[in-house]
């Protein structure tokens, strides 16, 4: 097996530009700011049986500094300041199973902000 390694023909190498919908904010602060009205204001609207994915698509939200892990511990902070409740099960685009979710008595009522 060689080890040569290819050399660089000097040609411009581009990436395309992010789509609309898939921004990025680096901070979880900014970033958490950003998007809890908009969860807010669906737990306030009584909607059932959703999943953070749909939410995120649907407002077209931009992703945490960490994607893989954030919306999970956000999702987690709106359950525990009683925002929203579990409400089943639903999946992923890749058919995983995640929690489902509506918005709490008190969010429905508007007691939640």
């Amino acid at each position: 097996m060689s080890l040569i390694q290819p050399a660089f023909d000097g040609a411009r190498l581009e990436a395309p530009a992010p789509s609309e919908d898939r921004s990025h904010i680096d901070d979880y602060e900014a970033w958490e700011s950003q998007v809890r009205p908009t969860f807010v204001k669906v737990a306030k609207s009584g909607r059932r049986h959703w999943v953070a994915w749909q939410i995120k698509k649907e407002y077209k939200l931009p992703d945490p500094p960490d994607v893989a892990h954030d919306w999970g511990a956000f999702i987690g902070q709106l359950s525990r300041d009683g925002v929203i409740r579990h409400d089943g099960y639903g999946h992923t685009a890749d058919r995983s199973v995640v929690n489902a979710w509506t918005g709490t008595r008190a969010a429905v009522e508007g007691r939640i902000s």
